[in-house]
């Protein structure tokens, strides 16, 4: 018996120890898998912690505007404090920021979400000064980390000790983004940021990749119970170590299934099954998570369409494809219409619902093969592979239009957009991305610019424009180098119909081109205001015609400005320093502002307006009828005149015409405003304006736009009596 239980008692102990030893370890294999895979995760948290502050620092420091802002001396602090430094805190959450100028000293300082005094630099510049000087020697642009495309800018970042805290230190040069601007590369502007690394990061960090109790450690983990990784900097020095508890759940099988193991052989079947299951959920539970994570970096979080990211790899794909097999591929660039009127009236949640309303249409519109992704903001991408001719990516495109033109439903109030698209197609208009996505957005530009809610297909001569538009804007910067050159400021005057004087004039902006000759504004007004130029035009404009004005006491100076201006915090600002510096008093200036754009304007313009008005500066509301004709929005802006367009002023003649234009005489006066009728060419319409009780007339019939000279000369020929037309014509 003994000889017979003994080899099988030996063999069953035999058995138990070796299912054990091979518990054991794999159980500690488990453990050192999950250990492997969270150091990797944490090195990479790190690195990738520090190509973000590079990334965001790129927002603002590849940027023409932030180039000549750090050459000003002195520089325009509020303009670095919502540009390159406490806007820094919201947008990225860089706890500190400073501006060194090409020689390293600092130019600027923002500390704890405000601005501070440069010399506060002192308190960093051990950490930075190396990377500066590592900046200025490179020239080479990184790489970012898992993507394809590389960082706008040189750039050098780094773990260190700031402040006795652990921090991510990213110096970036300040540089130009078209290339205009002259630099000689390392004598930029630096930009310096410092992201502490705190107890908040740590802990997401731990919620994001189900790490326990991470936290920073000046020592490594000294249990065993603890992990950690040093945290190094680029010289390989060691300043501090990321702690935390590991997921050991080898350990945890290990512990919960030994005992049962000990106690009967027979349930060792059992207990590996349990451990193969609760290390085959584990792996489940990793792989969801990259999945989840890889969809997430594809896809809108908003819509649940395809981003940008996406877009890019699926067109480079689809553009393979058209290649190999030699067939169509267009791509539809939308632009909702009146977006920012949902916002703007309804909020960002409406706006955001809004969004998410509209891409349900869009695909719905397409095939299901078809790709729709949206780029960000308003802005819409499809992808339409294959198509049968021009005629089906027509129908697609009416589609869409006919289908967002109908109301969408916000939390019970109806809102009514639109969508301009612009239009691609391969190989006709390019075999590339970057050569496609120009055409279809020079294709949507076009779209938006006749009229919105419409497609168009890119054509050759939408380049020609295109390459005209840069050309404008290359010739008026270079007039706004020397305004007084090749502008021009001309008055048309504006008569009093009850005694036939001149009350005011209209100052009317002209262009000296050098090659175009005399250029009226409507031909370059626009380019100014889609190049940024608008506020150094309007600056100049409202200077001049205030200087001019000293030499016209008692009258009253239009001067049309553009919602741009009024928007512009400044504003108010300079209008009131104009008017001091040249001695004029607020109540001669009137600021005009067209019917369509005031409507349109944010409620920074209401705001300005408003400021304005307590100045003493009246405004005038331009080409009135043209556009939203609302007396609330009159009543809202707070307009003290109303100018009469001269489409109307033409159609005096008629029966409907000379309604329409009593009408808004009589809405006028009945709201307590000034009226002002603009177009005046003949004397059947100067007496009917007189006989209906018009204020003040101006036109060709009166007077042409003269220059500032020929005005001085005007107010000094004899004025005409009381209901007579005024004698002066030019």
């Amino acid at each position: 018996m003994v000889r017979f239980t003994a080899p099988i008692v030996v063999a069953a102990l035999c058995i138990v120890v070796l299912i054990l030893v091979m518990l054991r370890w794999s159980g500690r294999e488990v453990d050192r898998i999950a250990l492997e895979r969270d150091q990797a995760i944490v090195s990479l948290v790190l690195s990738q912690a520090v190509e973000r502050v590079a990334h965001a620092q790129e927002s603002s420091t590849v940027w023409d505007e932030a180039v000549r802002q750090v050459r000003r001396s002195p520089i325009d602090s509020a303009w670095f404090d919502l540009n390159l430094g406490v806007w820094f805190k919201d947008y990225a959450g860089i706890d500190e920021v400073y501006i060194l100028d090409p020689r390293d000293r600092p130019l600027y300082a923002m500390r704890g979400d405000r601005r501070t005094t440069p010399e506060n630099y002192i308190g960093v510049e051990d950490v930075a000064d190396p990377l500066v000087a590592r900046l200025r020697r490179t020239r080479t642009i990184q790489k970012r980390r898992n993507a394809s495309a590389a960082m706008l800018s040189p750039g050098v970042g780094d773990l260190a000790v700031v402040r006795g805290r652990p921090a991510i230190v990213s110096a970036k040069p300040i540089v130009t983004d078209s290339g205009t601007l002259r630099q000689v590369p390392g004598t930029e502007a630096v930009h310096v940021a410092i992201v502490y690394l705190d107890d908040s990061l740590f802990a997401r960090i731990g919620r994001q990749y189900g790490l326990a109790d991470v936290h920073y450690a000046i020592a490594p983990a000294s249990a065993d119970a603890d992990s950690s990784v040093a945290m190094q900097d680029h010289a390989g020095r060691t300043i501090g170590y990321l702690v935390w508890k590991p997921f050991a759940p080898g350990s945890q099988v290990t512990g919960a299934l030994g005992p049962a193991l000990l106690v009967v052989l027979l349930l060792s079947t059992i207990v590996i099954y349990a451990l193969a299951s609760r290390l085959a959920r584990r792996t489940h539970d990793l792989e969801e998570s990259r999945l989840h994570a890889q969809h997430r970096a594809m896809h809108d979080e908003l819509t649940g369409l395809g981003n940008r990211a996406m877009f890019e790899q699926r067109l480079d794909e689809a553009l393979s494809r058209s290649r190999r097999h030699k067939t169509l591929l267009a791509l539809l660039y939308i632009d909702l219409d009146r977006f920012k009127q949902v916002n703007d009236t309804l909020g960002h949640p409406a706006g955001d619902a809004l969004i998410r309303q509209v891409a349900p249409r869009l695909v719905a519109e397409v095939r299901g093969y078809d790709l729709v992704a949206r780029l960000g903001g308003d802005e819409f991408a499809i992808l339409v592979g294959e198509p049968q001719d021009r005629q089906a990516i027509e129908r697609i495109c009416a589609r869409i239009v006919a289908e967002l033109e109908r109301p969408f439903d916000l939390s019970g109030s109806q809102a009514f957009i639109g969508a301009s698209i612009g239009v691609a197609i391969a190989p006709t208009h390019g075999g590339d991305r970057t050569e496609l996505t120009r055409k279809a957005d020079i294709a949507l530009y076009k779209a938006k610019n006749e009229g919105r809610s419409r497609y168009l297909f890119f054509t050759p001569d939408m380049d020609v424009d295109v390459r005209s538009r840069e050309e404008s804007y290359r010739d008026l910067r270079l007039a706004l180098a020397d305004c007084d050159r090749q502008l021009r400021v001309h008055y048309q005057p504006i008569y009093a119909v009850e005694d036939g004087r001149m009350v005011g004039v209209e100052a009317l902006l002209r262009w000296q081109h050098p090659e175009q000759g005399l250029i009226g504004p409507v031909e370059f007004i626009r380019s100014a205001e889609e190049s940024g130029l608008i506020e150094v035009v309007g600056d100049w404009v409202l200077r001049r015609a205030m200087r001019d004005a000293r030499a016209w006491p008692g009258v009253r100076v239009a001067v049309n400005v553009s919602p741009i201006q009024l928007r512009s915090r400044k504003f108010v600002d300079t209008v009131s320093q104009v008017l001091a510096d040249e001695g004029i008093e607020p109540a001669r200036l009137e600021l005009e502002l067209t019917e369509t754009a005031l409507m349109a304007a944010s409620g920074d313009v209401a705001r300005s307006l408003s400021e304005l008005r307590r100045l003493g500066v009246a405004c005038a509301l331009d080409d009135f009828g043209t556009g939203y004709s609302s007396l609330s929005h009159i009543r809202d802006f707070a307009v003290d005149r109303i100018k009469i367009d001269r489409s109307f002023v033409n159609s005096v003649n008629t029966v409907p015409g000379a309604a329409l234009v009593e009408a808004i005489v009589s809405l006028a006066r009945a709201n307590g405003l000034r009226l002002t009728a603009e177009g005046v060419e003949a004397q059947e319409q100067y007496d009917f304006l007189s006989r209906v009780g018009c204020h003040e007339v101006q036109g060709y019939l009166l007077s042409r736009p003269v220059p500032a000279a020929q005005v001085s000369r005007l107010l000094h020929v004899h004025q005409p009596a009381a209901g007579n037309r005024p004698a002066a014509m030019l």
